[in-house]
């Protein structure tokens, strides 16, 4: 084992600008993936949320896709978009999809009916509702769902390195090749630590979406205060 340490130590020592560079394909595949997944899911779920129509279909559609395995997805890909790293952004946004509309849909449907009445009451129209009332409310529960599906974006882009794309993976393929314990560890471990940072700082983002006082332990909702509706100032109109 300390034998194995000090080889992935020199590893890494001589091979930092590559490590440096497989980072960063393997952040930019991550990220182009995630963003792919949410301009797809983020509308369809605020608006399938807004109205309460559809949804069900929608999510169990999604699901679905949960059921595949990734480098199976890769595979229907690789006819269509070729041996790059194309196929494997299909197949991280396709992973990324169900949790980002699932949570999403789940957050705006679970916002406060009364709420929403209140809104309504006050002349906003639907648009308003959502923009204004809905998805702050709902930023919370979006935001982990973002989370969950970065995090497992993050960790399957090392199936870019199968087929012949970049990222961490390659560390990973590449010594499983030449028989390079030292290059596997590297990448896993990268791989890794990557993973965990992209877990710490989006559940940081999270918290900071998240309304002050809107946890299940706050007393006033507990006691069944009304709540103030987001973007209405009090005693409005």
């Amino acid at each position: 084992m300390s034998g194995l340490l000090g080889d992935t130590a020199s590893f890494v020592a001589d091979n930092a600008g590559l490590l440096l560079q497989r980072i960063l394909e393997h952040v930019q595949l991550s990220a182009i993936a995630l963003i792919i997944a949410m301009l797809v899911a983020l509308p369809i779920a605020l608006v399938l949320g807004h109205t309460g129509r559809g949804g069900f279909l929608a999510i169990n559609a999604a699901n679905v896709g949960r059921a595949l395995p990734s480098l199976a997805l890769i595979a229907i890909a690789l006819p269509f978009l070729g041996l790059n790293d194309r196929s494997t952004i299909f197949a991280l946004a396709l992973l990324g999809i169900p949790p980002i509309l699932t949570n999403t849909y789940v957050g705006v449907r679970e916002v406060d009916r009364d709420i929403i009445e209140a809104a309504r009451g006050m002349g906003m129209s639907g648009g308003e509702i959502l923009r204004s009332v809905e998805l702050p409310l709902a930023a919370p529960v979006m935001m982990s769902g973002i989370r969950t599906a970065a995090v497992q974006i993050v960790a399957t882009a090392t199936l870019a390195a199968v087929i012949a794309g970049g990222g961490l993976g390659r560390f990973i393929v590449d010594g499983f090749a030449i028989r390079d314990n030292a290059s596997v560890v590297t990448g896993a471990v990268a791989v890794a630590l990557l993973t965990i940072l992209t877990e710490l700082g989006l559940g940081a983002v999270e918290r900071a979406v998240t309304p002050r006082g809107s946890g299940r332990t706050d007393e006033s909702a507990a006691r069944g205060a009304p709540r103030a509706v987001p973007g209405v100032a009090k005693g409005g109109a």
